[in-house]
């Protein structure tokens, strides 16, 4: 098995991740919603902008 971020060979400590710097950039891009999903529900997708923007407000 290789790593998903670099394709390096896995370590067991790490894996699916070949280290902790891999495992690190693949929490990343949870963090960032990299891995996130179009949603199809029109009613959530505008729940969610609303979120974002009501978010964006309250930052100086």
């Amino acid at each position: 098995m290789s790593c998903p971020i670099c394709g390096k060979p896995t370590q067991h400590r790490y894996r699916p991740f070949c280290s902790r710097r891999c495992a690190d950039i693949d929490l990343g891009k949870w963090f960032a919603g990299d891995y996130a999903l179009p949603s199809e529900d029109r009613e959530e997708g505008a729940e969610a902008e609303q979120a974002t923007e009501d978010d964006a407000q309250k930052r100086p």
